[in-house]
């Protein structure tokens, strides 16, 4: 049983109603079901009403590790059933927005910020968001730090609408809620965490494989899927031409263009090489194949503007060459012992590969294999341009061109 050190006046034997007391007991010992910690403060808050304890509003403000983003607020309101979440690049702590929240007194070292809202005093003028809650008719403000190991540091707010604002019991009652609230959140974002790590470096399928066990050597299995290797065009002249700094940005752009496309098509992209990238679109969808065709012309149009920007600047613009065919992909962990590799292998990859190399041969930036092509049952014209011998294939390969001549 969780010790609370704060008591409601007029209690004799030192407990809590159970009401409140059983928010702490569920709190500690039987959150260990729920996944998400919006739908953990949600729970939290109908728990607190249901206890007496007049909480209107309560949000959580998180530093998370994230490619694109670097806070998030969850936000409760009453009678919502799930929490609005809002996310925050990582240039907003630079911004007025920021810098004029309560909750950045809690980053900056602040124990705690409590604001009566339904009184005029000076502190009211500090903060826009109190003038924001107090027209709304909120009367009392109170936020606090969520301490995480290794010095991570969160922020979580109350506010109520009672009359006289709350009591000092229900902000003691409230503040004792937080060492065990700092351990539940930090189980959740360790989690969430796990997971955005592994979906930014391996892809949201390998990453779901991982976390469902697979991370011994050879695990993994066979997927049946249109693949697409895709590689950049005089990378080496490139990087020698420009400053560091500006080759990052061109690939970054360059990988941006192509890979936007690949992933909102329902395409994973399951490696980058250097300038290269290995991509498939799994044939338990049946539009796999349409949809590698749409993201390679979606990537088309979006490289043709990124080059309108390299050429103002006075930069060369980017060519590229593509690679496509479709069948049985082993999928799993590969490399030694201690050091694995999640990534797709086999003859298929292989051909997908040496089809990108012919590219440069044929001055066409994509190919297709006679067997995508048959097997993707579309209306698109394709140009038949022969048999090829592809490098370590025994048997040569029959392979085909897109034939809209904006592509080629």
């Amino acid at each position: 049983m969780y010790n609370i050190s704060h008591f409601p006046p007029g209690t004799t034997d030192g407990k809590w109603p159970l009401e409140r007391r059983a928010v702490l007991d569920w709190l500690v010992n039987e959150t260990y079901s729920q996944r998400f910690l919006d739908n953990l403060l949600v729970d939290l808050c109908e728990r607190l009403v249901a206890g007496g304890v007049p909480v209107a509003r309560s949000s959580l403000h998180l530093r998370i590790q994230h490619p694109q983003w670097q806070g998030a607020r969850i936000l409760w309101l009453p009678g919502v059933q799930n929490a609005h979440i809002d996310t925050f690049d990582y240039d907003v702590d630079t911004t007025e927005m920021f810098l004029r929240r309560p909750a950045t007194e809690i980053y900056n070292g602040a124990s705690e910020v409590r604001q009566r809202l339904d009184r005029h005093d000076d502190g009211m003028g500090q903060f826009q968001l109190f003038d924001e809650l107090r027209r709304e008719g909120f009367t009392d403000y109170v936020a606090w730090p969520i301490d995480h190991t290794l010095g991570k540091r969160h922020v979580i707010t109350f506010a109520t609408r009672q009359v006289g604002g709350f009591s000092e019991h229900e902000v003691n009652y409230l503040r004792d809620l937080l060492p065990a609230l700092a351990l539940v959140s930090e189980i959740r974002m360790k989690n969430a965490m796990a997971r955005t790590l592994l979906e930014t470096y391996v892809g949201p399928h390998a990453s779901a494989e991982i976390l469902a066990g697979a991370t011994t050597r050879g695990s993994g299995k066979t997927v049946s899927a249109a693949i697409m290797i895709c590689d950049l065009r005089d990378f080496t002249a490139l990087s020698d031409l420009w400053p560091r700094d500006d080759v990052i940005e061109i690939l970054n752009g360059y990988f941006d263009a192509l890979c936007d496309p690949i992933e909102a098509r329902g395409g994973e992209i399951l490696k980058f090489m250097g300038d290269g990238l290995l991509a498939i679109f799994p044939l338990d969808n049946p539009n796999a194949c349409a949809d590698l065709l749409q993201s390679i012309e979606d990537g088309r149009r979006r490289m043709d503007d990124l080059n309108l920007k390299l050429t103002g600047g006075g930069k060369t613009p980017l060519r590229y060459g593509i690679g496509v065919h479709v069948g049985d992909v082993m999928y799993g962990n590969i490399g030694s012992r201690k050091r694995l590799d999640f990534t797709a292998i086999g003859p298929a990859v292989n051909v997908a590969s040496r089809l990108e190399e012919l590219t440069k041969l044929l001055e066409r930036p994509v190919l297709l294999s006679s067997d995508f092509v048959h097997s993707a049952s579309l209306t698109e014209t394709f140009v038949e341009l022969g048999s090829h011998s592809l490098r370590g294939l025994a048997s040569p390969v029959r392979v085909y061109g897109i034939a809209d001549p904006s592509t080629a």
